[in-house]
Formats: C-alpha cells, sequence, structure tokens
C-alpha cells in the first residue's frame, strides 16, 4: 500500500515562498505573525515550513536579508550613486516616500513596522543593530563630506545622522497611517531646508 508522502509539495518554490513570509511580516509585524499566519500565506505546512526554512525567527532574518537587498536598498544606493552627500540624502528622502506608499506591497519600512510591540528580545535586537547600522552609515557619509568640505567643519556629524535616521522613521511610520506619497515628498522638502550651507555658498551670502 503507498504511503502518503510528507514534506514540502512538488510544486513548492522557496523564493516565491520567502516573498510571502516577507510580505506577511512586512505587513503585520514580527510578533503577531504567528506561524499559521505564515503556513496559511505560504499554502504549506508547518513541517514544510521548517523544513525550507527553520524556525519563525530564522525565517524572519532571512526575510531581512531579503529587504535589505530589494525594497530597502534605494538609502543605500542614493548615498553611493550620488556626488554629493546633500543630494544623496535628498534622493532618498524622496525615494522613501516613493517606496513607502507603493500600493504594490505594504505601506512603511519593514525593519521600522516589525520592530512594533515586539516582544522577543533577540529579535528586537537584531533590528535595532539595522536601524542603528543604517544611522552609522549616514554618519560615515557626512564625516567624509566634512572632511572634502562640502559641509561646515563644525556640523555636528552625529547628530545630522540622526536627524535623517529620524525623518526616515517618520515618513514610515506617517505612510502607515496614510499619508500620500506627495504629501511625504512635502515632507521630505522641508527636512531639507534644515541641511547645513556648505562654507563656500555661506561666504557668498
Amino acid at each position: 500500500m503507498a504511503t502518503k508522502q510528507r514534506g514540502r509539495p512538488r510544486s513548492f518554490d522557496r523564493e516565491t515562498a520567502l516573498e510571502k513570509a516577507l510580505r506577511t511580516f512586512w505587513e503585520q509585524g514580527y510578533e503577531t505573525t504567528s506561524v499559521s499566519d505564515l503556513t496559511r500565506e505560504l499554502g504549506i505546512g508547518a513541517p514544510s515550513l521548517y523544513a525550507a526554512f527553520g524556525d519563525k525567527r530564522t525565517l524572519f532574518a532571512e526575510v531581512l536579508q531579503r529587504y535589505a537587498v530589494s525594497y530597502g536598498a534605494f538609502g543605500a544606493r542614493a548615498l553611493e550613486e550620488e556626488s554629493t552627500v546633500r543630494a544623496g540624502v535628498e534622493r532618498m528622502l524622496r525615494e522613501a516616500a516613493a517606496e513607502y506608499t507603493d500600493p504594490t506591497h505594504p505601506h512603511g519600512c519593514l525593519v521600522i513596522h516589525a520592530a512594533v510591540n515586539c516582544a522577543t528580545p533577540e529579535v528586537e535586537q537584531t533590528l535595532r543593530d539595522q536601524r542603528n547600522a543604517n544611522v552609522a552609515s549616514f554618519e560615515d557619509r557626512i564625516k567624509a563630506a566634512v572632511a572634502s568640505g562640502e559641509l561646515p567643519r563644525d556640523t555636528d556629524t552625529a547628530a545630522l545622522a540622526r536627524y535623517v535616521g529620524a525623518v526616515l522613521q517618520g515618513l514610515s511610520q506617517q505612510s502607515r497611517d496614510g499619508a500620500t506619497r506627495e504629501e511625504l515628498e512635502a515632507v521630505a522638502e522641508l527636512a531639507m531646508r534644515a541641511w547645513p550651507v556648505p562654507e563656500a555658498a555661506a561666504s557668498t551670502r
């Protein structure tokens, strides 16, 4: 007598399943996403989920990696591709306004939203570390701009980097609360008015 085969179905596509898991965590947050939610969205049983991805926390770690090189990659790309840090930050904020309100996926930033009401210390720390790493990368870029003369020598690089991070986090939350792309772009424009004036430009005023 034939026995019933267990494990992943033959039609299982790991990349498709990972994308569905990403969107589920993105929409619901880490803590409120249950294994039952994941199996329902992925269309597989719990044994298949564990076989393919490990436990929920391991799956979420892989989701974060995927998000960083896809939906969340716009920030690093803007800072790398623009010739000045000001242009990079301005582009990053404008692209955040577009990305965070894109109707084809959940609104806001996964790294920010997944931390809401998170009661798992290891996950909470991972998300905090990632946000702090982003701020550190902003500060590195700002320090380089100070060294090159693009920004004034007395620029508080740490505070400016935190400011950029705070604006990004605010844009994410506002998008979750229903703000439109145009409304967030207006916020980004206002935020850039606080950007330090280069010394050469200031001396000509």
